[in-house]
């Protein structure tokens, strides 16, 4: 087995947890797996994987030689796409990361439409509330909800998303409305696990107006907050595609709209190589269109600035 193969099932194992998983991925038997990762790590002259009958690990040689691998395989398929003249037809596996909620709502139709128009194309989603490494983890594309530091990616700005505090029409009868951030003292708040589940919460373009809160309700997904927002038991803070079913029907309300942070810009990001595939251009481009156009989506996402 020649050195690209043998890497090729080591970053198999890794990613399927295990030689009997990747063997059946690879369409080999499990002995022949087992040997190609023991006869790699006798040719590079060190261990890359600690196995017990219980799990596998990486050693950290084998963490710096699977970000290696990752890169020489994706260089190989690079030009051997090229080769085959896949880099001016659309074909092949793409991998699409977003933030769990937004990829559900707004990037798999988005997906969808784009398999439809090129039939030799297959899509893998990972929607994860997480940052991922796109080098390391695999990914062709990313949807980023953030402000992005400076790094290796393209980016493509695609627009921005309001940052909002909501509550039921039936909270605000019973509670009375909020007209200054500073009233928040007195109402009830849902709080979330990692995004605005701090202790303070900050108001105004400049974040200037810092906000102390003290949640009784902490949940660690958006679901189970927006559903106890929209049951009238508290305000919760939201990014605005998340609720915007839910304000359009009129089951939440937008308060203290003026008080609003700066929108939070979205971006879609791919790694940056010698050759970008027509694969990724392609979607880029279909999805950076589509996603600005969408019907409902230009609710929460203004245009880029």
């Amino acid at each position: 087995m020649d050195r690209w193969q043998a890497m090729r099932v080591f970053v198999q194992v890794v990613d399927s947890g295990g030689f009997a998983p990747a063997a059946k991925v690879l369409h080999m038997s499990p002995p022949s797996v087992t040997r190609a990762v023991s006869k790699l790590e006798s040719l590079i002259g060190t261990r890359l994987l600690v196995r017990t009958t219980r799990s596998l690990k990486l050693t950290a040689a084998g963490e710096g030689y699977m970000t290696d691998c990752r890169r020489i395989l994706a260089e190989i398929g690079e030009a051997e796409a090229n080769a085959a003249g896949s880099f001016t037809h659309p074909a092949g596996l793409l991998t699409v990361t977003a933030p769990a909620l937004f990829g559900r709502i707004h990037v798999l139709p988005v997906i969808l439409d784009f398999l439809d128009l090129y039939p030799a194309m297959q899509v893998k989603t990972v929607f994860v509330d997480r940052v991922t490494n796109l080098v390391e983890e695999g990914l062709d594309v990313a949807v980023r909800i953030a402000a992005l530091p400076a790094s290796g990616l393209v980016a493509r700005r695609i627009g921005s998303i309001r940052q909002v505090l909501c509550g039921s029409p039936d909270y605000f009868a019973r509670q009375g409305e909020p007209k200054k951030p500073e009233d928040l003292a007195g109402h009830r708040i849902i709080g979330r696990d990692g995004l605005f589940g701090h202790s303070e919460w900050l108001f105004g373009k400049d974040s200037s107006i810092r906000v102390p809160i003290s949640a009784r309700l902490i949940c660690n997904t958006n679901d189970a907050a927006i559903a106890a927002a929209v049951a009238g038991w508290g305000l919760s803070r939201f990014q605005s595609y998340q609720v915007a079913p839910e304000i359009q029907a009129g089951r939440l309300k937008v308060m203290l709209a003026e008080y609003e942070r700066e929108p939070v810009p979205v971006h879609i990001v791919h790694a940056q190589g010698r050759m970008v595939s027509a694969r990724v251009r392609a979607f880029v481009d279909f999805a950076a269109e589509r996603l600005r156009r969408r019907a409902g989506v230009n609710a929460e996402l203004s245009k880029s600035r």
